[in-house]
């Protein structure tokens, strides 16, 4: 398994960690709508450790789409999404935050997801079965020969080493850069790409997945993570899939149409804004309405015979994707054995373990740490104990702050790494991990990183802990030279 950059640094971890109970495709794709009914229940029951099944709700407001309201629960049976009609008071008492304005209100199965962690739990299981995992190798170059691949070459990102591999078979899964890897082999991909937008809530607005019953639309979906709420989406057709940035304009839009059903936003901080591309099949239409479904394209119409490439779907059906994916190849193997991975737990892994956006509370850090242990981040509990067990994962870089939070929620938490990247510096220095410019370049990395999410969400009191931060870094560290 080959990554050009860090686990989750792509879609899978700018995601709205959203499990879908499938309601929300009830109209547009109800194709999709049944897979993510089915995968919900499954991955439920294989990674519960990954799961918060809060259940959701969705909710209409006056001038909503009169026909699809009526219409909403018959298309949930046809396509096998559990749907119940709760009284408007019933559903204001489970759920103060809403507005007092709504008209109708269903109960579904939605839950919340840890994107990071079931990432990790899926590497820690590969791992385990022989798997080899190579973070920052970037696929550079195909060797083909008539019908067949016989080799690619991976370039270390950090150091500019390549690598050759051999395999009998190539399976690409790079998400929105797809079309870009089958192109290095001689092939083309129709896809088209958006971005969508989603801002973190300083603290949890409602204890369940709130959704606005209607078509999908921006702004309309409040997913619950641990002590914060995520608001979205957008979606912004892109060119390019490397413009994963949030907008001003997708901020506000956001906002606008969640305050609407939830008008406690109008006055919640937010910690951050962040962005994800959309690798959806192409077609002509409105984004919205495009297919949810994924593709499997076996370039066999190109006079390939051993590649493959697994792009679209949704996190809800990553587990499907995969099944499809491994069932083919096994199939051009000769191997004929079931899929399991629909009754197989993923086991819980240490290398997803700092993952846990509740940690804080679970591990009660304060009432049994080690003697001579200490807080490395204060607003997520990251304790020494949990960096000094991620770093022999690491290489020596001048980016290991960014790897430490890819594993864990070190720099994800109120002050947006204001105080640890400054500590997690000076530790990783004594270790003599980080020394000189090395140490300095990576720390900068890792405030650029907080910041690109911080500056389209500044207003208020936020604007005063931007400046705390700015005086910290460029005048009394004097970053900035």
């Amino acid at each position: 398994m080959a990554e050009r950059r860090e686990v989750n640094s792509g879609a899978s971890g700018a995601n709205h960690g959203l499990l879908h109970s499938g309601a929300r495709y009830v109209g547009s794709d109800p194709h999709s709508a049944t897979q993510c009914a089915q995968e919900n229940a499954i991955i439920k029951r294989i990674a519960p450790q990954c799961v918060e099944d809060c259940g959701g709700l969705f909710a209409a407001l006056p001038g909503d789409d009169e026909a699809y309201i009526a219409d909403f629960p018959a298309r949930c049976r046809t396509a096998g999404v559990s749907c119940e009609e709760l009284s408007t008071r019933l559903a204001r008492e489970m759920e103060p935050a809403l507005s007092e304005h709504v008209i109708r209100v269903f109960a579904v199965r939605d839950a919340s997801i840890d994107p990071f962690m079931l990432s990790w739990e899926n590497i820690a299981a590969a791992t385990e079965l022989g798997a080899k995992f190579l973070p920052y190798h970037q696929l550079v170059a195909f060797e083909r020969e008539g019908r067949r691949l016989n080799a690619a070459t991976l370039r270390n990102t950090r150091t500019g080493m390549e690598l050759r591999v051999e395999a009998e078979h190539f399976a690409v899964c790079a998400g929105a850069w797809s079309k870009r890897v089958a192109a290095l082999a001689g092939c083309s991909l129709e896809m088209r790409l958006t971005r969508g937008t989603l801002l973190i809530t300083q603290t949890r607005v409602a204890s369940r997945v709130i959704n606005r019953l209607r078509p999908p639309a921006d702004g309309d979906i409040l997913v619950p993570g641990g002590s914060v709420s995520i608001l979205g989406t957008t979606s912004v057709q892109l060119d390019d899939p490397e413009h994963a940035f949030p907008s001003l304009p997708e901020v506000d839009i956001n906002l606008k149409e969640g305050t609407a059903l939830l008008p406690r936003l109008a006055t919640t901080p937010f910690l951050r804004a962040y962005a994800g591309i959309r690798p959806l099949l192409h077609a002509a239409g409105n984004s919205r309405e495009l297919s949810r479904d994924f593709l499997l394209d076996t370039h066999e119409h190109e006079g390939l015979d051993n590649l493959l490439t697994l792009t679209g779907g949704k996190l809800t059906t990553y587990r499907l994707m995969a099944e499809q994916a491994a069932d083919l190849l096994c199939d051009r193997l000769g191997m004929h054995a079931p899929c399991r991975t629909a009754a197989l737990p993923l086991r819980p892994s240490k290398l997803a373990k700092w993952t846990d956006p509740g940690l804080a509370n679970k591990y009660q850090w304060w009432n049994r740490h080690t003697p001579g242990d200490s807080l490395m981040c204060e607003c997520e509990i990251i304790p020494r104990e949990a960096v000094d067990g991620i770093l022999p994962e690491l290489g020596a870089t001048g980016s290991m702050l960014l790897d430490v939070s890819a594993r864990s929620r070190l720099g994800k938490g109120a002050c947006q790494g204001t105080f640890c990247a400054a500590r997690l510096t000076a530790y990783l220095h004594d270790r003599e991990l980080a020394q000189g410019e090395s140490g300095r370049d990576g720390l900068k990395l890792f405030l650029q990183e907080r910041w690109k999410g911080q500056r389209p969400i500044l207003w208020g009191a936020q604007c005063a802990q931007a400046e705390l931060k700015e005086a910290l870094y460029l005048g009394f560290l004097r970053l900035g030279e």
